[in-house]
């Protein structure tokens, strides 16, 4: 094959990050003329990036830590994450060239990255963009956090937190599907108009404007809440946990109001746990992917018969990336915040 030589525009962490992350905390930087190709003997894939997905759980990633999940960025590197990529050139024997892969993958023009774990994409009849979120890592995060982990039934009372985010916003759409009655909040008034004009859930509040997190609850779920989708954590936790009834499942998917923190909040009121016999579990959604074509089969017919709404926050060009994670932790992103690196 005709080899290009090309330059490589790539997204550095400069350092680990205390505290609140800043742009200034990444770097934008231009490779030396590298010529495309996967070296000798590799069974790895070279790939274009076209979409990389902006994740809350990317803050714990630039901290330096021991014995989590997933790895810490290293300084001086690209950034890795989510993303979309189309194969270039292929030393695996599972994937071709022209293949369009979604999986983890570098912030910059042209990876080379591992195929394990990579997933091929079969449809594409639906926008790329959507494998870095409900066809992706976030969609999964949603089915196996609400279906797996707290089984709805039919009638339960249902709250999301950071309910217009890319988890949020689908698990909301799953509870109504089920016959639930739910309720999300988010950070802004927009946010809680597309809560309930465009996600159909029954009622939404910014949490912003609420002095007393409890009064709230209890104003939205006089009867208590059965299933709480745990985004947040922090004070909001301990208010839904004065909340919850008999038998109650937390899916713990992530606490966003923590990440930040270089010291992190106790939680108060954990010993409803007992007396209302609360289930409330923690889950890593790599564990399930097994179940992702189980979850296509779901998702798809979805999507294309409009019984299920998703918004996309989409920025374009590497060089804003840094800015679309950060703006994660403040809440400025309406819906799956995604980076545009290149349309093909």
């Amino acid at each position: 094959m005709e080899q290009q030589v090309i330059t490589n525009k790539k997204v550095i962490l400069k350092d680990y990050v205390v505290g609140f992350p800043k742009e200034s905390d990444m770097i934008l930087k231009t490779s030396e003329t590298i010529t495309l190709k996967l070296p000798e003997g590799s069974n790895g894939l070279l790939v274009k990036n076209l979409y990389l997905s902006c994740d809350p759980y990317m803050r714990g990633r630039m901290t330096k830590t021991e014995g989590s999940y997933v790895e810490s960025f290293t300084p001086g590197s690209p950034l890795t994450g989510y993303g979309v990529a189309k194969v270039l050139e292929s030393g695996h024997a599972n994937f071709k060239k022209g293949d369009l892969i979604w999986g983890f993958t570098g912030w910059e023009e042209y990876s080379i990255i591992n195929a394990e774990g990579l997933f091929k994409i079969e449809h594409t009849d639906v926008p790329l963009s959507y494998y870095t979120g409900i066809l992706g890592m976030p969609g999964m995060t949603a089915y196996i956090g609400f279906y797996d982990i707290c089984a709805p039934k039919k009638g339960e009372y249902v709250f999301v937190s950071a309910a217009s985010g890319a988890v949020g916003q689908l698990v909301g759409q799953f509870a109504k599907l089920s016959g639930c009655y739910v309720v999300g909040s988010a950070g802004t008034k927009e946010k809680v108009d597309l809560l309930k004009n465009k996600f159909g859930f029954d009622e939404a509040f910014n949490y912003k404007e609420e002095q007393d997190l409890d009064a709230a609850l209890k104003r939205y779920f006089p009867e208590g809440i059965d299933i709480y989708f745990e985004n947040v954590g922090g004070k909001m936790l301990d208010a839904v946990l004065l909340n919850m009834r008999l038998n109650g499942r937390i899916s713990v998917c992530g606490m966003i109001s923590q990440y930040n923190l270089e010291q992190g909040e106790g939680v108060r009121n954990l010993f409803t746990l007992i007396t209302k016999r609360v289930r409330m579990q923690g889950f890593i959604v790599f564990d399930h992917y097994h179940k992702y074509p189980k979850y296509l089969e779901m998702i798809i017919p979805l999507i294309k018969n409009g019984a299920i709404n998703y918004i996309e926050d989409i920025v374009e060009g590497l060089e804003n990336a840094p800015a679309a994670l950060i703006g994660l932790y403040s809440g400025k992103n309406v819906g799956k915040q995604v980076v545009v690196v290149a349309r093909e």
